[in-house]
């Protein structure tokens, strides 16, 4: 128990270590770039900026400050001869992998129930402070029991639109209500339509009644209905889309209702239900990273050529990294199942480890 303990502060201390190192780093070649991109801003607000994109840029890096860890940690220790001292103690060097892999499965879960929420918040602030700062504006578009609120502009005023459900697209809203205000923010006028289609530049409403919300008169005395309706607009299909925002911009525990809303409104939660397996799947995904480091770093360093052994280790930890992104890809696309893209490489992973694990160790 008590070597279990050495090996586990070991390599939770060789951890801290170098995420301190890529918080730093990164955070230095960030304030760069934000320095390039608001040059008029204050220094204050431009730190401000940084900041709040720090957790997500290290986040994404996690693996990575993982799979070194490991291998700092497996050639610190074959170099002062520790494993060897394990071994002629009687013990598997297998062994002392648990203490480590514990430690990894610990930062995985730790990330995905503490740290995600964390990153999603400062991530979808980073988002908005940004898109404040270069004029983009606030989202076009939001999600809600009852369905779903688009918003558009023009110079004539805003229109509020709401629909019950959507086709998986976003280019056709169903029972749709669309309410015009003028430009001091006096509602106008208000249209129920059976279906809402866009089209280029402009909103194609069928079977539509229509209510003048003129002050002082009666609405329903002068509403009258139409077959069809062309409303303008300068909504696309695209930025309907990025107003869902990314994934990573929801909190973990969040995720499930957001799925279930979007499917309710008619949408393909695709995308976001990959996500959401995807980081369940990190901490095997991380123990994996850990086996694989120990597999080709674990020896002594007189029996095999370090460099070419470290080299070897991280390439490959990058290839199952990018590999795992392929298969999000792929299921975000719909060419394999959900569950497939999100689970196959981390246990591939796992399984691949341990194969080479036993070869080594065992012959």
């Amino acid at each position: 128990m008590i070597l279990h303990y050495y090996f586990a502060r070991k390599f939770l201390w060789t951890f801290l270590a170098i995420a301190a190192v890529f918080v730093i780093l990164l955070a230095l070649i960030d304030l760069v770039d934000e320095l390039q991109d608001f040059p008029n801003l204050p220094f204050v607000e431009v730190l401000g900026v940084v900041l709040l994109n720090v957790p997500h840029a290290n986040y994404e890096i996690l693996p990575l400050v993982v799979i070194l860890s490991a291998v700092a940690l497996y050639l610190r220790l074959a170099r002062s001869s520790e494993l060897v001292v394990v071994r002629a103690a009687g013990r598997s060097a297998l062994r002392s992998l648990a203490a480590p892999i514990t430690v990894a499965a610990l930062i995985g879960i730790l990330s995905i129930t503490m740290l995600n929420p964390l990153v999603a918040a400062a991530s979808k602030r980073y988002n908005d402070v940004v898109n404040t700062y270069m004029g983009g504006g606030t989202s076009v578009l939001a999600i809600a029991s009852e369905g779903l609120w688009l918003r558009q502009g023009s110079a004539e005023g805003q229109t509020v639109i709401h629909a019950a459900r959507a086709s998986s697209d976003v280019t056709t809203l169903y029972e749709a209500t669309f309410i015009n205000f003028s430009p001091e923010g006096d509602p106008e006028r208000r249209i129920v339509a059976e279906t809402a289609t866009l089209a280029a530049g402009q909103w194609e409403l069928k079977n539509a009644k229509i209510w003048e919300l003129t002050l002082g008169q009666n609405p329903e005395a002068s509403a009258r209905q139409v077959a069809q309706l062309e409303l303008p607009s300068a909504l696309t299909q695209d930025r309907i889309i990025d107003s869902f925002g990314k994934p990573e911009y929801i909190s973990l525990w969040d995720l499930p209702g957001f799925i279930n809303q979007l499917e309710e409104a008619g949408f393909s939660a695709r995308r976001y239900a990959v996500w959401f397996q995807m980081e369940l799947s990190r901490p095997l995904f991380l123990v994996a990273l850990v086996m694989v480091a120990a597999a080709f770093t674990m020896r002594h360093a007189r029996l095999s050529n370090t460099g070419i052994s470290v080299l070897i280790a991280v390439m490959l930890g990058f290839t199952l990294h990018y590999i795992r992104n392929f298969a999000q890809i792929l299921g975000e696309n719909g060419q394999i199942p959900v569950y497939l893209a999100a689970w196959a490489p981390p246990v591939a992973s796992f399984m691949l480890a341990a194969g080479i694990l036993l070869h080594m160790e065992d012959g």
